[in-house]
C-alpha cells in the first residue's frame, strides 16, 4: 500500500510518499520526497492513503536536518526505483559528505564514467526521487556555479547555505 504525508519545511511543503516495510524505522520505506513545483515531482494518486504517523521517523530526521542538528539521514528507501545506471549514480550521491560539494565531472570520474557520460550522469541526478535526503543538491558545476536542481536553484542554494557548503 502506498502512503503519503506532507510536512512544512524551509523549502515549502514537502510531499513524502512511502510503502509499508517490515524493516524500516516507523514501518515505512521512502519512495519519494518532493518539493512544490519540482520538475518530475510526485503527485498524490487515487488509492494512496494519507498517513502522517507512517512518516514520524522520517519527519523527525527532516526537522533535525533543517534545524542544523542532523548531518546524515538514516532512512530506508523503497527498492525498485530507477534504472541500474540511475541507482549507481544515486548511491554515489549518498557518499558526498554533508557540508561539501562535488562536481558532475568528479562524480563521473569516481564512478569510472567517461567525460562523454557526464550528461547521462546529470540526467540521472535530475531524476532523483528523494530530494534533500539523497543529496543531489551537493553537486555543482565545474566552475562552482549552481546548476541543475529539479527543485529549483533557489532551494539548492538554501540547502547548501544550511550545510554551509
Amino acid at each position: 500500500m502506498t502512503v503519503y504525508a506532507t510536512i512544512d519545511s524551509p523549502l515549502g511543503e514537502l510531499l513524502l510518499v512511502g510503502e509499508e516495510s517490515a524493516t524500516a524505522k516507523g514501518g515505512t520505506a521512502l519512495v519519494s520526497l518532493s518539493v512544490p513545483g519540482q520538475k518530475g515531482g510526485a503527485v498524490v494518486h487515487d488509492g494512496w492513503v494519507r498517513d502522517d504517523a507512517a512518516f514520524d521517523a522520517v519527519t523527525a530526521q527532516l526537522r533535525a536536518y533543517f534545524a542544523g542538528s542532523l548531518t546524515h539521514f538514516d532512512i530506508e528507501y523503497a527498492a525498485g526505483a530507477g534504472t541500474e545506471f540511475q541507482r549507481k549514480v544515486w548511491d554515489a550521491l549518498d557518499t558526498v559528505p554533508y557540508g561539501t560539494t562535488t562536481t558532475y565531472g568528479r562524480l563521473a570520474e569516481r564512478l569510472g564514467l567517461s567525460r562523454a557520460a557526464v550528461r547521462a550522469l546529470g540526467t540521472a541526478i535530475g531524476r532523483n526521487p528523494l530530494l534533500v535526503v539523497r543529496p543531489c543538491h551537493r553537486v555543482i558545476g565545474a566552475d562552482g556555479s549552481l546548476t541543475g536542481y529539479a527543485g529549483g536553484l533557489e532551494r539548492k542554494q538554501l540547502l547548501l547555505d544550511l550545510e554551509a557548503a
